[in-house]
């Protein structure tokens, strides 16, 4: 099997923006946006010059500026200007394309991928890309020991690579040759179908060696609870992208600027400040007081205001999933007639409605209906109150029970824009079926994930997904391939038919694998899908087009701007 990717381009990545704008209008930008544009300068953009900063008010800090520590969009989303992988994606799609490697082939089995490198490509530091740096991050990746290792550390490496050096037993990746300076050969112990897709991830992306070692990456303190991270990954992150790390003021901002010898397209946009503003609300007010070009994450109730003022809200198509998680190890969650019970009590259309953007689908699984192995057939609990009272008696809980409700504070998700929202709906209707709820809100960083998915002192709680690339794994395999703390269930049987399918390297084959897989989810009930949320943006009338993706491969050298 083979993939050759796309003719070698002199344009950059993904350089054409797939946008949905509707409306355009006058905004007056304020002397604390228009000051610090003017420290930057100007450049010269197609229709003549333009205030080369840009301001983007992102939902909380990064977790970490070493993407191989990072699984939150707000790390990623610094990721993607500095450090590029030897994957993209195609514009406007999750599908896979072509980045720093500009071709690929695999053999039959899928254990062997050849990648041919892109030639002239520098890191911010002045050092080579070439195939000895793919080497090293690969081979980085699997040596990571102790901390390192921990899920709220290297996260997607892993649950996608699934072991490290000191347990080869269970790791995919096996090994990596630098055959020559512009070619890489990675050989898996395992097949992965979904390898060259994963590559794409900001986790995977290609960082200098000689950063990484200077500023010694690998040294994490603390514990898996509590990582404290390097120096690397707090204030020196060095890629090939175009952009270069300036500084993190924690809590307030953090500083990009123009990589002059970025090999490709230089765009319009000299300087990035990202602005941490966590509420919703205050980051409207941002943008209608000229403080920010634009922000992500819009709440519903916002976008037709919005739009009816003149501002362009940009969207996404839904590419995420919203679930209400249910953790078995608290004792009433452990019979599966009281979960479907709280499948029967939900009123998701309500629920879309009420608290969620335009466009948003309703889900009936935990992948959306582009990615193989949709099921249409799987069981469904509709909204059946009646249905749910019944359920519960059958189980013994005829007058209801208290259970804790975990939700986060202080964050918008691309999956769950009004956290606060989506609870108090939820609540009520499962007061309505006798199900009553101890509210437990914690402050999304440190707190909840560390909560949610690094301990057992949870029971219902809200959380979500953005898919990372089109892969089924990335989304069943993520929540269901193994034991989690979060959802507190040991089901061997589901783990291997996991496993299994996402090593079958025919997509053919795969389907009817993945299609039987989330049946058994659905009978299971580990978790309720309740919708697949279509993220919107909102910019300021100088923002021409912006390159929205559905998996937030959004990189700002290909924003447009008029003034």
């Amino acid at each position: 099997m083979t993939h050759n990717g796309k003719p070698k381009r002199t344009a950059p990545r993904r350089f054409a923006a797939i946008t949905t704008a509707f409306a355009i209008g006058a905004l007056v930008l304020s002397g604390c946006a228009e000051s610090q544009r003017d420290d930057a300068g100007a450049s010269a953009g197609a229709d003549g010059d333009v205030n080369s900063t840009f301001i983007f008010a992102a939902s909380s800090d990064p977790k970490s500026l070493d993407p191989a520590y990072a699984s939150d969009g707000e790390s990623f989303r610094v990721s993607r200007q500095i450090f590029e992988g030897l994957v993209g994606t195609e514009s406007g799609t999750a599908d896979p394309a072509p980045l720093l490697a500009e071709s690929w082939t695999n053999s039959e089995d899928g254990l062997t991928y050849d990648f041919k490198l892109k030639e002239g490509v520098k890191f911010h530091d002045g050092t080579e890309f070439n195939a000895e740096a793919v080497c090293f991050n690969f081979d980085r990746w699997y040596n990571f020991k102790g901390i390192q290792q921990a899920e709220t550390v290297a996260y997607y490496y892993g649950n996608l690579f699934k072991g490290f050096a000191d347990a080869p037993e269970n790791a995919v990746y096996e090994s990596c040759e630098a055959v020559s300076p512009t070619e890489a050969q990675i050989k898996l112990a395992k097949p992965f179908a979904g390898f060259v897709a994963a590559l794409s991830l900001p986790a995977f992306a290609m960082q200098s060696p000689k950063a990484l070692e200077e500023f010694k990456a690998d040294e994490i303190s603390g514990s898996a609870e509590a990582p404290v991270l390097s120096e690397y990954a707090t204030g020196n992150p060095v890629g090939t992208g175009p952009f270069k790390f300036d500084k993190w003021e924690t809590g307030q901002q953090v500083e990009l600027s123009y990589n002059e010898d970025y090999w490709g397209e230089k765009g319009q946009i000299d300087k990035i400040i990202f602005r941490v503003i966590d509420d919703p609300v205050a980051r409207r007010q941002s943008l209608e007081a000229g403080e920010i070009d634009g922000y992500d994450l819009v709440a519903p109730a916002d976008t037709t205001a919005l739009t009816d003022a003149g501002y362009k809200i940009m969207a996404r198509d839904p590419f995420t999933i919203l679930y209400l998680g249910l953790n078995q190890a608290v004792e009433e969650l452990q019979d599966v007639r009281v979960r479907q019970a709280i499948s029967h009590a939900i009123d998701k259309d309500a629920l879309i409605k009420q608290t969620l953007p335009e466009g948003t689908k309703k889900a009936i699984e935990f992948i959306p209906d582009s990615v193989n192995g949709y099921n249409p057939d799987v069981a469904t609990y509709d909204y059946d109150p009646e249905r749910a009272k019944e359920l519960l008696a059958e189980a013994g809980y005829a007058d209801g029970f208290t259970i804790q409700f975990n939700y986060p504070t202080g964050i918008s998700r691309p999956y769950m824009p009004t956290p606060e929202q989506i609870f108090t709906n939820i609540s009520a209707q499962l007061a309505e079926v006798g199900i009553k709820v101890d509210p437990q809100p914690n402050k999304w960083s440190p707190d909840y994930l560390d909560r949610i998915q690094g301990s057992e002192d949870h029971g219902l709680h809200l959380l979500g997904w953005t898919g990372d690339y089109n892969d089924t794994d990335n989304f069943v395999g993520v929540f269901f391939g193994g034991e989690k703390l979060e959802y507190g269930f040991d089901n061997p049987e589901l783990f291997k038919k996991i496993a299994d399918a996402r090593g079958v390297p025919v997509l053919e084959e795969q389907t009817p694998l993945y299609e039987e897989i989330n049946a058994d989810i659905a009978e299971f009930v580990p978790a309720i899908p309740l919708a697949h949320p279509a993220p919107s943006l909102a910019f300021n009338e100088r923002v021409d087009s912006y390159p929205t993706s559905p998996v937030n491969d959004e990189v700002f050298n290909e924003i447009t701007l008029n003034k």
